[in-house]
């Protein structure tokens, strides 16, 4: 592909993507194929998400909240099969541990709301991290578990549990959550400073911003995994290693020590020529 479609296109066409710009759209715009779309999409994702996994480690994170996304694939679990399940269909989540000093996104990980998938994803947190650290979640049942098998007793870890009021026979339906009705925050492991995971749920709304898959009440999502893993590889390096947020007037990799510039999409697309 790299030898048919010129350099500065494929640069275009992934900034699109990681600004959220939908697949067809891109087509129309840059009268690209939706198809080499998608398979440029995928290769610069996949390389980004390699090049991640490699510079991602050694950090000085202090205080990390994680959560995570709900997304499906091809369609929703209500509406699968044993043999939709068996293919990888369904819905999926984006587990994302967001350091809230730096806004970095230290790791993350694509799969299912499970206790596998939990510890995978604590245990790879505490090897891209140096030192003690401070974590906050939710009240996920495996996240203790997780937290204990990769960190022991070297964490200070306390969850962050909304309340929402019991909705009635007619709110049962509805897309929106209840109203909070309170917050309970309790201790776990050691002795945290301040729990709360106000600032990765506020990621979570730049993630659906930028991922078209991701998008809420929209016909915007992946038919397959790969596809998806690709997609959310190439938000986190944008939003990581290129996109300036004001909060810390600098790329969270900059904050975090990790680079002492911020990258170009043209070097994510180089990342994978």
């Amino acid at each position: 592909m790299s030898n048919k479609l010129p350099f500065d296109k494929q640069v275009t066409i992934v900034a699109n993507l990681a600004e959220g710009a939908s697949i067809r759209g891109i087509e129309r715009m840059t009268g690209v194929h939706r198809d080499t779309i998608m398979r440029l999409g995928k290769r610069v994702g996949d390389a980004c998400a390699g090049f991640m996994d490699t510079r991602l480690t050694g950090l000085n994170c202090r205080r990390v909240e994680v959560d995570e996304l709900w997304g499906f694939i091809q369609k929703k679990n209500v509406h699968c099969d044993l043999a939709d399940y068996r293919e990888g269909l369904g819905d999926v989540y984006t587990f994302v541990a967001l350091d809230a000093d730096t806004k970095l996104v230290p790791t993350y990980l694509v799969g299912k709301r499970d206790e596998m998938h939990t510890v995978a994803f604590m245990q790879d947190l505490r090897q891209r991290v140096n030192g003690r650290i401070e974590i906050s979640s939710d009240g996920w049942r495996a996240y203790a578990g997780a937290v204990d098998q990769a960190f022991g007793c070297e964490v200070d870890y306390g969850q962050n549990v909304k309340v929402f009021t019991s909705p009635d026979k007619t709110e049962a339906r509805r897309y929106s959550p209840a109203p909070i009705v309170n917050i309970e925050r309790s201790t776990i492991t050691g002795e945290p400073d301040k729990i709360s995971t106000s600032l990765v749920e506020k990621n979570n709304h730049t993630i659906r911003m930028h991922v078209r898959r991701l998008a809420r009440l929209t016909n915007a999502f992946s038919k397959k995994r790969d596809n998806f893993t690709a997609a959310v590889g190439l938000h986190f390096a944008y939003y990581n290693f290129v996109k300036f947020h004001r909060s810390i007037r600098m790329t969270p990799a900059m904050a975090a020590g990790v680079e002492r510039a911020p990258m170009e999409i043209a070097n994510l697309v180089e990342l994978a020529q």
